[in-house]
């Protein structure tokens, strides 16, 4: 990360999401996976998020590049099996707060390019630590299936520490359920990210956050 990007908050944060992922990287420890398992994104939210990372497990664990550290090979399944049920848009629309309403649409595009760069290293980071002891276990969903923004709460159990609360907010789409938050031990992403983006917009302006989000990016 730039030097900007490791204040103590944002290293604590980013540390949490390589060990145990996020999204799918996260629930691709679940121990059950099945190969080409049919996701469907207008499921119930739990079943959604359970095929998504059912099928992302499935890919990671059968591919001999992705095992050994490949990362092209893992940033490609990132592409395939992550991306199309993460709403970045909304996610970095959210980071941004009320400077997203500042930015022209060339900015909002190249913002939502770079934050979505920096998510997918740390998917990336996480699918490098998938093994075949830990596991995900889905919590009873709680809330309203026909609500538009639901929770799906999850505990993930490691080979060599406690359990780890993972929450994942979704929102409805036209195309069904997509995920655009992220809870992990009690630190949601947007919240923490949004904070951060705030304090480097605010000394160098919306392009300045860009810079320094490609900067990281590229190290």
């Amino acid at each position: 990360m730039s030097a900007f990007f490791s204040s103590s908050n944002t290293y604590a944060f980013a540390r949490r999401l390589a060990a145990v992922g996020l999204f799918a990287a996260a629930a691709l420890f679940a121990g059950h996976a099945a190969a080409n398992e049919a996701v469907n994104p207008k499921a119930a939210p739990n079943d959604f998020v359970q095929a998504a990372a059912d099928n992302a497990l499935a890919a990671i664990k059968s591919d001999e590049k992705a095992k050994a550290g490949d990362v092209k090979r893992i940033n490609q399944l990132v592409d395939e099996y992550i991306l199309p049920y993460v709403a970045f848009e909304k996610t970095t629309r959210l980071a941004a707060g009320r400077y997203w309403r500042q930015a022209s649409a060339d900015q909002q595009t190249r913002l939502v390019e770079a934050f979505k760069n920096t998510l997918v290293r740390t998917y990336s980071g996480a699918l490098k630590r998938v093994d075949d002891v830990s596991a995900i276990k889905m919590e009873p969903f709680r809330g309203d299936p026909n609500a538009d923004d639901v929770v799906v709460r999850s505990m993930l159990s490691q080979r060599n520490g406690p359990a780890v609360a993972i929450d994942y907010r979704l929102e409805q789409t036209p195309e069904g359920w997509k995920i655009y938050d992220l809870n992990v031990e009690n630190i949601w992403l947007i919240q923490n990210y949004r904070n951060q983006f705030a304090q480097q917009i605010s000394q160098n302006g919306i392009d300045g956050l860009i810079d320094a989000l490609n900067r990281s990016n590229s190290q």
